[in-house]
């Protein structure tokens, strides 16, 4: 077998058997096949797709090029949650524990943020002392005894994603949906869980910015976890617009914790109920309007929130921290952005405010940018608030009071007006 014959035959709009796909993956990963051979399939895929059967093979492939977690040491049935990605989506610190004091275990394993969407990592270590690294006893202990624990990727898993996404990255084959729910499903099926709930975000913050796309891609990675014999479901939820009001790695913290008192914004609950009741829904078959109702049940009595607390205990973090105010990191300058006319916001791009706060020093451009936990953004008006002219419309927070030029001209250029009263969009578009 030969790496310029899989590729003439991708080429051609051939179908890739188990064994080509194989041999392309493990040669890649052991140096066999060069990076110019796997940049041309990767095109080839991109021009010419991969349907279903071949996606899988290729998401099983990659999923074990490494460490694959067994997770059979906890029991019950544990569930996943995945977000493609989005500003101010800081729903892992909501569901997680809300879905864990339903009885569901949540044995996650998390990423950074890059560019202007947050990571869930940066987020938790925000929390004084909390620790992200956990040997794999620790962790399942952690699992075992609350419900629920949150850590960084360990080991080597699916090395093959990365090398592959290293070089999409840089020969324009980032946009394909086979490649994209295959490198997304590999990590999910390699940590271990028995079901995944997927939050696919379609918008300006989003990458997919389609409702189309974004519906593709979640069938796919639906389908891949099925095949795989996985428990899926898939929200399509919207992210033109920031989601909540607090954009920062402490700031979101701040509003998690909010949201887990019953004091959270509107948006920001009602897809971490929706999030979590799928994820209970596949913890133990209830329909969704009796998971919805456990959900909230445990947000109302504070049940989520103890397992919060209880989770940031056990990883070594200060949970007096997340219950009192000013004990999260904060920044060391404020600057108010004040609306320079009056009437109705018609749309806030929350791509915009992604990257303003990343100006501001809550994200990274790239891996290993250092990051200011107290930076970003609070949102005092959002999509279809009324503002009068003067009125305070954002809070923006650095480290540095330079900061605030560039980054309150981007925002500032993120919000539209209108005269007229605007309607609010549903946030929840559907489910696959």
């Amino acid at each position: 077998m030969r790496a310029v014959d899989i590729i003439e035959k991708k080429k051609c709009g051939g179908k890739l058997n188990s064994e080509e796909i194989a041999f392309v993956v493990r040669g890649y990963v052991s140096g066999d096949i060069p990076d110019y051979q796997m940049s041309a399939l990767l095109m080839a895929i991109w021009f010419n797709g991969m349907d279903a059967e071949e996606t899988t093979k290729l998401t099983l492939e990659m999923r074990d090029s490494g460490d694959v977690i067994d997770l059979s040491q906890i029991p019950g049935v544990k569930v996943d949650k995945h977000s493609t990605g989005g500003v101010g989506d800081k729903t892992t610190l909501i569901v997680a524990p809300a879905a864990a004091a339903c009885g569901v275990k949540v044995a996650k394993m998390s990423g950074r943020g890059l560019g202007h969407t947050g990571g869930t990592l940066d987020k938790l270590e925000s929390i004084p002392g909390f620790r992200i690294s956990l040997d794999r006893e620790e962790f399942f202990d952690t699992v075992r005894r609350i419900g629920l624990s949150v850590i960084g990727q360990t080991g080597n898993v699916v090395p093959a994603d990365k090398m592959i996404y290293a070089l999409r990255d840089v020969t324009a084959t980032v946009d394909s949906i086979p490649l994209i729910a295959s490198s997304i499903m590999s990590k999910k099926l390699a940590a271990g869980s028995d079901a995944i709930v997927l939050d696919v975000k379609t918008g300006r913050g989003a990458f997919m910015k389609t409702e189309d796309d974004a519906v593709r891609l979640a069938e796919a990675m639906v389908d891949i976890g099925r095949r795989a014999g996985k428990r899926v479901t898939a929200l399509i939820t919207a992210m033109d617009g920031p989601l909540g009001r607090c954009v920062g790695n402490a700031l979101e913290v701040e509003e998690a914790v909010a949201v887990l008192k019953g004091q959270g914004p509107a948006d920001l609950t009602e897809l971490s109920v929706a999030l979590a009741a799928e994820m209970v829904r596949l913890f133990d078959g209830s329909s969704v309007e009796e998971a919805a109702a456990r959900v909230r049940e445990a947000l109302s009595s504070g049940a989520a929130l103890g397992k919060l607390c209880d989770m940031v205990k056990a990883q070594g973090g200060d949970s007096g921290s997340i219950l009192k105010d000013g004990r999260l990191p904060s920044a060391k300058a404020s600057f108010e952005l004040k609306a320079k006319e009056g009437g109705f916001i018609e749309s806030l791009d929350a791509e915009k405010v992604g990257r303003a706060a990343m100006l501001l020093g809550a994200g990274r451009e790239k891996k290993g940018d250092p990051i200011s936990l107290g930076a970003g953004i609070r949102l005092l008006k959002k999509t279809c608030d009324e503002v009068a002219p003067g009125e305070t419309v954002a809070v923006l927070y650095a480290d540095e009071a330079d900061r605030f030029q560039e980054a309150s001209m981007l925002l500032e250029s993120a919000y539209e007006m209108a005269q007229a009263p605007v309607q609010e969009k549903p946030l929840i578009i559907g489910r696959v």
